[in-house]
Formats: structure tokens, C-alpha cells, sequence
């Protein structure tokens, strides 16, 4: 397994222990892509190559006129010497010319493990057997243009992690107009598109269409990788569901603006491409200067969609987060927002902590509010100081208060922002992102921080980092709620303005590296109004994310059945809040309630001391419950049962690494009059093992209960928004 190259035929073999990728070196120089699916074990791949005259395909060497770039599948396209296909990159030169050939100059290297990417967050390996790294140096000789693609496959997991360097050895300046961080040209287009779409408080809906000729995309010009479109998409064969068929999925590794696109050709193949949005971008390469793109994680299944997302969870739980807390079973916690807004005080704070100590809650996170003069959202972001009106001891006094109640202590902060009522503002009004003698535009009445500069970016760092080293601070959520407008710095030159979006991410995971660092024993939350920055780019840093605003029962069946798909379990964040919904006014059932959240990182979002004593029973037993399964939720194995994007009905399971222990959820939106019986076949289990079902107490095969499935215990469920879950040990 890893990567052979076989100069007999200028083929490199990328395999895992599943998986085969194939790439071709086509004289005179040229790179295509022959392959990638199921593991191959031939060494001769002549069949897969073909190149034949297409008429108007016009040919970059006269001397073969069966070669023409606009039909070669290739692996890095350019635009401009006889591909009309969308391109992978763009480079503007000197003279304004925008045509560079690339040609693989005779330079490779493969090597054991996975290097670095310089200033961006990356999947990464903790052995070098774990698996093994491709470059392949391509060049264009008259403009001194060098291109490094690269490509790394993972041993065990069918796995390719790609990326794309560029560095300017000439002598004049260029710019960077386009630069996706990998291309694949598929045979055929035979394909159905996935992908995840929403908006803020309805994050990661489902969407599964066919692909039709010609161009279709998904993107986002927001600053942030947003609600409107996470990136991700994935190509399926016509017959691939959960369980079967062949599914290629694409993720970056990014959390800014982004590209996925795809284009069906006349000849009907299909060209896919993702990263960096070149809308409104350009990087200007100085002679001796360099570019690396986000690199791109591409996953490939033979079994579905369930199979390409436990893919992706075991990847990202154990080689895309890092830290102490990888690995760690995350805390049950509360967090006061939809509890008392921005109205509350120390005393109010104590009298919550209290009584979620005495309930089993582990954390406590004190949200928006606490600083400068916040009693609403129309001031004081950016004067990180506590506010002396609500928490007369300080920070540090309450944080040891609710210490002693037997629970940690976690914050809130949104530190990428500033209101124009703030200190920070009149003393820095040209700290934010803004264009001399236009309007500067307010979202949630605030403006974003030009972190594209060196000194904003000092300035984050230390007014964070006296806040944490103030008090025993343990969790950090870390907020973004606004996206990019009038997009712009004081401190970059006109010939640089586009680069603003791009150095703003850059130094975004610059700031939050430098933090994580000092502060290792804290658990740090991403959120962005809710899930609008829910990117692996992110998880990087902060190994969990709120996967929504929206922390009503039902739509969370959607927005978590979606995250799903790429996502683990434990980097969603998920709590039980007060009925009515504050988003939706919807009344649910705390039972529905609490099985939802126990699906991802559990907590609460409410007063717990407005519950009658019932239902701080129950919440009692919620949390002894989840602390019971929670390795389970954590760190098992996913399966997705029934969708609700597909009907009244949502199922899910979470399974054991050796299958001896699973946990079942079932939810029901609305009551049906004189309802069928049902079954439901759960997945992932050992086919050769008994189980004891609870709270059912019965006993039964593997094999039974996920071929032949689990009778509905319909007499149990009265109503609308009814949920059941099953606790399933081997014996």
C-alpha cells in the first residue's frame, strides 16, 4: 500500500487499503487522471487511457492531433492553450496576459508520513507508517511558474488529502486570480450531487439532485464559510443510498470564502474542483514569493453515505482535532444565554450554577453580557473588561464561586468584532474592515476587526489573554456573528486589496493557534451565529462546534441527521432549552428534548430553577444518563437509521468499537390516527451476539435485530413529538 510509481509507464498508484487512485504523465508533460475507486490490483493500467481527435478540440502540439487539453482528464488544469473547461487556476502576468502551461517538469517525490501546511490548519499523522505523500513538481518555463500538487493517502482509511503550492522563480511579478486546492475530470456523468445548504437557525439541510450539463456550484462570498453552504459536497452514482454504492466526497479545510464547482461537459464528463473563491481575490506573487491553498480531504465509499461519513469521523476525531481534549470526554454543561440574555447578575448567576451542581452539570458558561457596558447588543464589543455593574467582585470572584458548587467555569467571547459604541472604536476607528469614504455597514450592530493587520491582531490576542489568565477559566466559547462587508484595509496597498478575506483567515488561525497554545487546558467551542462556521478548518483549533442557534427539538433532528454527514458527534454541541422554542415557539417534550442534545455534546440552555420539581428529576436523571453513554456518543460509530428529510420519522444509532454496547434513538414528529406497526432494523451491531435490550428488558440477536428489526412500542407513544431510546448491551 502507499504510492508506487512505475516509470515504465509514468503511472503513479495511490493505494489504500481499499482504495486505488491513479495518475498518468502523457507526454509531453501533461498530468491526467486515469482513476480512483475501488482498490486496484493490476499494475497495468494501459486500458484506462485513451486520447482521440474531438472535433473543435484544438490540439497545444501539432504533432498529435489526438491530444487536446479540452478532452484530457487532468488532474491540475489550466485555462487559455486549448481546455475551454472551467480551470483549477488563473495567473495574471506583467503584461496582462492570463495563459501559463504547466508542464510536469520530470520532478517527484514520495515520502513516508504527512508534512505541515505552512499557516493553515491540515489532517496530520502521529507515525509516519500512518501514511505516505506525494509531490509532483509542474512547471511553466517562460514564466518561472512552479506548481507543487499534493497529494497524501491514508493507510487505513480511503483517504486523499490534496493541496497545492505555488511559487514564482521568475523575475517579474504575477497574480494569483484562481487557485483550487485539486481537480479530478470523472469519465461520465452519471452522478447525483449532495451537498448541505440552510441559513442561520436551519444549518446543513440536506439537498440531492442530479447533475445536468454544464455548470452547477456551491459557494460562499460571506468572509466565512457559512449557514448558506457548508464546504462539502459529494458525487453518487444514480443508485447509491445510506448502506450502498459507490459515493466521492469533498471537504476543505478552510473557514472562509469558498468554491466547489462542477462542470458536465458536451462529451458528458463531469470536472470537479473546490477551494479558495476567486471571486474578489488575487494574491500577488513577488519573485521568490509562494502560495499554499486549504487543503482538501476527498473520501471515497463503496458502501454508501453511512460509510463515507464514519470516514470522515474517524479522520477528524483522531487527525484533524488536537489537544488534550481530543480524546477526552467532553463535560456536561449550562449556559445561561436563552436562560437571562444580557439580564443578569452575579447573584442571579450563583443561583443557576447552584442548582445545576446539585443536578450533575459539570460546567458552567457564562455568556454574552459580562463586559464593558453590554446590557444589549447595540455596545461594547471589543472592551474586553468585565462589566463592574453586574459583577461587582469581578470575573475571578465569580468563576471561584461557582468552583466551589462542584462546577468549572466557561465564557463567552466574540473577539473578530467591535461595536462603534465602544472604547475600542473611538480609539481605533480604523480598526475594521472598511473603504475610505464609503458607509460602513453594521450587522447585529457591529463591525468586523481588520485582522488582515498585524497590530489588530496583537491586540485580540492580548485582550483575550489577560481575560483567561484573570480567572479559572476551563471552556471558551469563541463567537462570530456577522459576516464580511466593504471589505478593505487601511494597511494593504491597492495591489493587495483583494488579498484582505484571505489574510484576515490566515491570521484568524494564526490568533487562535497562538491562543489554544497558551491556554492547553482549556476547551475551546467555536460557534458563528449558531453553526455558520462549522468547517474543519475550525475544528483545527476548537474541537467542538454550536452546530446551531436554532436548539429547538425538531429542526435539530435536521440540522444534526445533516451535520452528520460529515461531522462526528463530539464536535457537535447540543442542549436542551425552554419550551415554548425561543426560535421556532414550538412545545416539545423535555424526554424528546433531552434525547435529541444527548445526541452530540450535551447541555442546557435554560433556567433550571424555573422547572417545577418533576422536571428537575428528570433533568437529573438526562444527566446521569448521558454521563453513562457518553463515551459512546463520543467516540462510537455512527449510523443514521431514518431521515427526516424523507419522512415523519428520524433513527439513529451509536455503536461500540467492538459492537458489545449501542445506543438507539427514535424520534417521531406528529401522531398518525390508527398508525401501522413498525419495525426498525438497527445497523452496526455483531450479527453472532446476543443483546439485552433496554428499557424493554428483552434479549436479542444481532443478526434479528438488524435484519429482520425491532417491533415500535406504539402503545408508549401518545401524541405529537414523541421519542424512545434503547440501550443495547451484548451478553
Amino acid at each position: 500500500m502507499g504510492i508506487v510509481f512505475d516509470s515504465s509507464n509514468n503511472t503513479f498508484h495511490l493505494q489504500s487499503e481499499r482504495m486505488s487512485y491513479i495518475i498518468q504523465m502523457v507526454k509531453p508533460g501533461y498530468v491526467a487522471h486515469l482513476y480512483w475507486g475501488k482498490r486496484l490490483n493490476s499494475s497495468n493500467f494501459s486500458a484506462l487511457f485513451q486520447i482521440r481527435e474531438r472535433a473543435f478540440a484544438p490540439n497545444p502540439e501539432p504533432s498529435n492531433p489526438d491530444l487536446s487539453l479540452d478532452t484530457l482528464p487532468q488532474e491540475y488544469p489550466g485555462y487559455g492553450n486549448s481546455d475551454f473547461r472551467v480551470p483549477s487556476f488563473q495567473v495574471q502576468l506583467e503584461n496582462g496576459s492570463t495563459v501559463v502551461d504547466l508542464r510536469y517538469d520530470g520532478l517527484h517525490e514520495i515520502s513516508k508520513g504527512k508534512p505541515k501546511l505552512d499557516g493553515l490548519p491540515a489532517t496530520y499523522v502521529e507515525d509516519d507508517s500512518e501514511a505516505t505523500t506525494l509531490h509532483i513538481q509542474l512547471a511553466d518555463v517562460v514564466t518561472g511558474l512552479t506548481v507543487i500538487l499534493s497529494y497524501t493517502v491514508y493507510e487505513n482509511e480511503d483517504v486523499i488529502i490534496r493541496s497545492v503550492r505555488f511559487r514564482n522563480e521568475g523575475v517579474e511579478r504575477m497574480k494569483l486570480l484562481r487557485a483550487l486546492s485539486f481537480n479530478i475530470d470523472f469519465h461520465d456523468a452519471g452522478y447525483d450531487l449532495l451537498h448541505l445548504h440552510g441559513s442561520w437557525a436551519r444549518e446543513r439541510q440536506l439537498e440531492r439532485r442530479p447533475l445536468l450539463t454544464g455548470m452547477q456550484s456551491i459557494e460562499s462570498r460571506r468572509g466565512a464559510s457559512s449557514h448558506q453552504h457548508n464546504p462539502f459536497f459529494a458525487l453518487l452514482k444514480k443508485d447509491a443510498t445510506e448502506d450502498y454504492g459507490e459515493v466521492y466526497a469533498f471537504n476543505l479545510v478552510y473557514s472562509g470564502n469558498f468554491l466547489a464547482q462542477i462542470e458536465v461537459d458536451q462529451f458528458q464528463t463531469t470536472r470537479v474542483g473546490m477551494g479558495i473563491n476567486p471571486f474578489d481575490f488575487t494574491w500577488l506573487l513577488e519573485p521568490g514569493g509562494s502560495f499554499q491553498t486549504p487543503e482538501a480531504v476527498m473520501v471515497f465509499s463503496a458502501e454508501g453515505l453511512g460509510s463515507m461519513s464514519r470516514t470522515f469521523h474517524r479522520l477528524y476525531r483522531s487527525r484533524l482535532c488536537r489537544g488534550r481534549f481530543r480524546d477526552q470526554l467532553r463535560p456536561v454543561l449550562i449556559n445561561n444565554w436563552e436562560a437571562t440574555y444580557f439580564d443578569f447578575n452575579g447573584e442571579k448567576i450563583e443561583r443557576i450554577a447552584r442548582t445545576a451542581g446539585e443536578l450533575g452539570i459539570e460546567l458552567f458558561v457564562l455568556d454574552d453580557g459580562w463586559f464593558g457596558k453590554r446590557n444589549d447588543d447595540q455596545s461594547s464589543l471589543g472592551d474586553w473588561f468585565v462589566n463592574r455593574e453586574k459583577l461587582p467582585l469581578g470575573l475571578k470572584d465569580l468563576a471561584e464561586r461557582v468552583q466551589k458548587m462542584g462546577l468549572q467555569f466557561g465564557l463567552w467571547f466574540e473577539p473578530e468584532m467591535v461595536s462603534p459604541d465602544s472604547e475600542l472604536y473611538r480609539q481605533h476607528p480604523d480598526w475594521c474592515l472598511h473603504i475610505p469614504g464609503r458607509s460602513r455597514s453594521t450587522s447585529r450592530n457591529q463591525l468586523v476587526l481588520d485582522l488582515s493587520r498585524e497590530d489588530v491582531c496583537q491586540a485580540v490576542i492580548a485582550m483575550v489573554s489577560d481575560i483567561l489568565k484573570s480567572a479559572p477559566i476551563t471552556y471558551v466559547k469563541w463567537d462570530m456573528n456577522r459576516h464580511m462587508t466593504e471589505i478593505g484595509s487601511a494597511q494593504l496597498p491597492p495591489e493587495r486589496q483583494r488579498e484582505t478575506a484571505h489574510r484576515y483567515i490566515l491570521n484568524l488561525y494564526r490568533i487562535l493557534d497562538t491562543i489554544t497554545s497558551a491556554f492547553p487546558h482549556i476547551l475551546f467551542e467555536s460557534c458563528s451565529g449558531g453553526g455558520g462556521r462549522f468547517d474543519p478548518g475550525l475544528l483545527y483549533y476548537m474541537p467542538q462546534t454550536w452546530a446551531s442557534d436554532n436548539t429547538d427539538a425538531v429542526a435539530r433532528l435536521k440540522i444534526q441527521y445533516g451535520t452528520s454527514m460529515v461531522y462526528p458527534a463530539v464536535t457537535m454541541g447540543s442542549h436542551v432549552s425552554a419550551v415554548p422554542n425561543h426560535q421556532v415557539q414550538r412545545t416539545t417534550s423535555l424526554e424528546m428534548r433531552g434525547h435529541v442534545a444527548s445526541s452530540g455534546n450535551f447541555g442546557y440552555e435554560l433556567d433550571l430553577n424555573k422547572l417545577n420539581p418533576n422536571e428537575q428529576e428528570q433533568v437529573q436523571q438526562q444527566i446521569a444518563f448521558y454521563k453513562e453513554i457518553r463515551s459512546l456518543i463520543q467516540f462510537g460509530d455512527f449510523y443514521r437509521l431514518q431521515s427526516p428529510f424523507e419522512g415523519n420519522e428520524t433513527a439513529w444509532i451509536f455503536v461500540s468499537k467492538d459492537a458489545t454496547e449501542a445506543v438507539a434513538f427514535y424520534f417521531r414528529v406528529l401522531a398518525e390516527a390508527n398508525p401501522s406497526w413498525q419495525k426498525i432494523r438497527f445497523k452496526g451491531l455483531n450479527d453472532k451476539l446476543n443483546y439485552q435490550i433496554l428499557p424493554e428488558n428483552k434479549v436479542c440477536g444481532g443478526d434479528l435485530l438488524m435484519n429482520a428489526g425491532l417491533n415500535m412500542p406504539l402503545e408508549k407513544m401518545s401524541g405529537d413529538f414523541q421519542s424512545i431510546c434503547w440501550r443495547l448491551k451484548a451478553v
